[in-house]
């Protein structure tokens, strides 16, 4: 492992559990807010960490708008100092009267939503106006991820007109998320991104031309991010997320992004149980199943390891260096996919200049804080 991950000491680690590494943390959100080339044009997304702390050192870095997929992330961000939060979500069911008393327990926040259907337009609006307050509602688009979202055409100015006519709405804009563009070719992806926003631009302008307020398009992910910031448009806000601690998956999708492991699995070994096989401490409730079994991590210092069974608490590894590790060894892994990772650990341990000087808790794991 690079020097940048050695620890002093370990004795006060629990294992399995995730390590940030504060120096190559900090060096990620420079590197995005120097992508970005204008700090004002960011709009990260908390839903990779969900900690309080990553926000308030972004926030110290000048970062003001931030983004998030659920209510507790939008609360966490407002405890930590944010006074402009896009919750980048569908508000249906009960997620109704939740955005109002976001909107009464936090009234000097801004904070928006998504729609793409009238029902819960009508709803958010009828809500709160019986409150007697505003949210701001950007019409969420489908360039072609089929998630949600209305596609570019005469019904999406349609929506957007009801929202800018619907009492309590403030129309905020597009949210552009084109999670199907990953593409490890740039100049591929470069092509499909591009494609991407030409469609919203154009709507944009549509919308633009009837005379409505269009001050936002909220654009892309963290493989869309540099792309995206070559675009000289005053509307366009970006909104990166898993760059804050990189992974895997990222770093072999997209190799073109410039951003280094920050958060990393340290585990360590509870058995031998053949000559060729390791057994550690962790299983699928400490980092992330959606990957395929076999590739959920990789261990730097182990090059052969093959993952060949995982279980709650066990992960198997076989490698012809078997003889090498004993129970009690210790060996750092990197996830896969670390936003779902982080989802699953109360804490995190924050190891700065190789000591352990903090544990951060991962507040908006949680469905519901107190909204």
């Amino acid at each position: 492992m690079e020097e940048c991950y050695a620890i002093q000491d370990t004795s006060e680690i629990i294992t399995p559990a995730i390590v940030v590494f504060r120096e190559v943390l900090e060096s990620n959100v420079a590197k995005m807010i120097e992508i970005a080339s204008d700090v004002s044009r960011l709009r990260p997304h908390c839903k990779t960490h969900k900690m309080r702390e990553i926000v308030e050192l972004q926030v110290a870095s000048g970062v003001t708008k931030h983004k998030a997929a659920t209510f507790a992330e939008a609360e966490m961000l407002a405890d930590a100092g944010v006074r402009d939060v896009f919750l980048a979500y569908n508000l249906v069911g009960p997620n109704i009267a939740r955005a109002v008393r976001f909107r009464q327990a936090f009234p000097e926040v801004v904070l928006s939503v998504t729609a793409d259907h009238l029902g819960p337009i009508q709803a958010l609006s009828d809500a709160m106006s019986r409150a007697g307050t505003t949210i701001e509602v950007l019409l969420d688009l489908d360039t072609g991820q089929h998630r949600t979202g209305v596609e570019v055409g005469e019904h999406a100015i349609e929506l957007y007109k009801a929202i800018v006519d619907a009492k309590g709405l403030v129309p905020g804009g597009l949210h552009l998320y084109d999670g199907q563009n990953h593409q490890t070719d740039v100049s591929e992806r470069r092509q499909a991104v591009m494609a991407c926003w030409d469609q919203a631009a154009g709507l944009r302008d549509q919308l633009a031309a009837n005379g409505w307020p269009v001050p936002r398009i909220v654009a892309g992910g963290t493989g869309q991010f540099p792309i995206y910031a070559t675009i000289d448009d005053p509307a366009i806000e970006l909104s990166p997320g898993t760059c804050v601690f990189h992974d895997v998956g990222y770093g072999q999708m997209f190799p073109d992004l410039d951003f280094q492991a920050a958060a990393l699995l340290l585990t360590r070994v509870i058995s031998r149980p053949t000559s060729d096989r390791v057994t550690f401490d962790l299983g699928y409730k400490a980092v992330a199943s959606d990957p395929p079994a076999d590739r959920r991590v990789i261990f730097p210092d182990i090059p052969d390891a093959k993952l060949v069974l995982q279980n709650e608490e066990h992960l198997v590894v076989q490698t012809a260096d078997a003889e090498k590790y004993q129970p009690g060894d210790e060996l750092f892994a990197i996830p896969r996919h670390t936003c779902p990772t982080s989802a699953l650990h109360k804490q995190v341990f924050v190891v700065s200049h190789g000591k352990l000087v903090e544990r951060w808790n991962v507040v908006a794991r949680d469905r519901w804080l107190t909204i």
